[in-house]
């Protein structure tokens, strides 16, 4: 089987992922296809590697640091009270990064995201699209314009 995050990379070259929202110089950005908590983003890195101490210690450095950018530009974009970080790789053994804005009672008890029933988080009615999706891209397009040009 191949792997889902160089497909989805593949689907950006081919200008066919509408959740597409920059490319960076050691990863892609994406809107996540589901949106439970407003503005999920990941960061797909350039490299496929299961680990992140398997990068190249350079690459490796700037992949973070352009991690947190991204995480900064969707904490800017969707006004979060708080953001999650994570980087898990059991599903798809691809180093991304899924970063979570959190609001109050986006779960129904306070802890981390991967608390919330999984048929909940990605049920159908949370899969966005057409201009909500079009304006989430737009707007996180804007933020990591903005503090890439810092």
């Amino acid at each position: 089987m191949g792997c889902l995050i160089c497909e989805r990379i593949e689907m950006i070259k081919q200008k066919s992922n509408p959740y597409f929202v920059m490319e960076l110089e050691t990863g892609y950005v994406v809107i996540g296809d589901h949106q439970h908590f407003k503005g999920y983003t990941l960061f797909l890195c350039k490299h496929h590697v299961s680990e992140l101490h398997e990068l190249p210690k350079d690459f490796r450095v700037k992949y973070l640091e352009e991690m947190s950018i991204v995480a900064e530009a969707a904490y800017n974009a969707f006004k979060p009270e708080k953001m999650n970080y994570e980087l898990l790789g059991n599903g798809d053994s691809h180093v991304h990064w899924h970063l979570f804005p959190r609001v109050t009672g986006d779960t129904p008890k306070k802890g981390p995201v991967w608390w919330l029933p999984r048929e909940e988080m990605y049920d159908d009615s949370k899969r966005i699209n057409g201009d909500d999706l079009r304006n989430m891209v737009e707007k996180l397009e804007k933020e990591l314009k903005n503090l890439m040009a810092k």
